[in-house]
């Protein structure tokens, strides 16, 4: 499928939307359909002031964008400055490798207190719930997913050559499917609160877009899909982004209890 085709499923997915009133959400209620950087946007602002109750945002975006680490601002500088691709060109707070966001992934930013009770443990453990919950997701809808644990992570060493992109490596209790990465994991850490995202492949995106950004050798998109897989590529069939933004807004009500959607702007 095509990125404009893809595209036009998410906009059509999140206009069916329905919203509460006052940006209250409950299940099911909020998918939004936003570019790279008004996420980015969002995610900043939860963290300006100290969080009490946790804050939740599901994403869908309507045109591809690259999202570079906190540690890739020469990196972002130089593709900025080189302009070979259209695509918006943001950067983020937390860590990790370039992501390619577009209608191909669904995405969530979830904002906790500092001492909420899914944060003890520390960094590492942070992520075990939300890996888990992501591959008891996936598993729901029929793709045979599973989080990697820390000892089995050990076992799988990462592509050195795909060290820049986000999807080129694997992480504690992000989640496989087939042995390849289908969801990913970022976290970032503040005084106000922890943000913690999340991005599921839902498509095939378009890795030659990203290296082409990143002036990165054509090789590399072999390697990006040899490591990679998506809800498509497993099921044989498309995946309503609707639904599985549902799904994945209830169980994240199962586990946190009442929670905020705070307004996009």
């Amino acid at each position: 499928m095509s990125t404009a085709a893809l595209a036009a499923d998410a906009a059509a997915a999140a206009t069916s939307v329905q919203r509460t009133p006052h940006g209250a959400a409950h299940p099911g209620a909020a998918l939004t359909l936003a570019h790279a950087s008004a996420e980015q946007a969002w995610n900043s602002r939860q963290l300006a002031a100290p969080i009490t109750v946790p804050h939740v945002r599901v994403w869908t975006y309507p045109a591809p964008g690259v999202v570079f680490g906190c540690a890739q601002a020469a990196l972002r500088g130089e593709a900025a400055s080189a302009a070979r691709t259209e695509c918006e060109l943001v950067q983020r707070r937390a860590g990790g490798g370039a992501v390619l966001v577009g209608p191909w992934m669904l995405s969530s930013s979830i904002v906790l207190p500092p001492d909420h009770r899914l944060l003890a443990g520390g960094t590492v453990s942070s992520y075990r719930w939300l890996g888990v919950l992501h591959a008891g997701l996936l598993r729901d809808f029929g793709v045979a997913a599973h989080a990697l644990a820390p000892d089995e992570l050990r076992s799988r060493p990462n592509d050195p050559a795909l060290a820049w992109a986000c999807f080129g490596g694997l992480s504690p209790w992000e989640v496989i499917a087939d042995g390849r990465k289908i969801v990913g994991l970022a976290q970032l850490r503040s005084r106000h609160g922890v943000l913690l995202t999340t991005g599921t492949l839902l498509h095939r995106p378009d890795w030659a877009l990203l290296c082409r950004a990143l002036d990165r050798p054509a090789t590399d998109v072999g390697r990006l899909d040899a490591v990679t897989t998506s809800c498509t590529e497993i099921l044989g069939t498309s995946m309503h982004t609707e639904t599985l933004a549902q799904g994945l807004q209830q169980m994240l009500a199962d586990v946190l209890g009442d929670f905020e959607e705070a307004p996009t702007a």
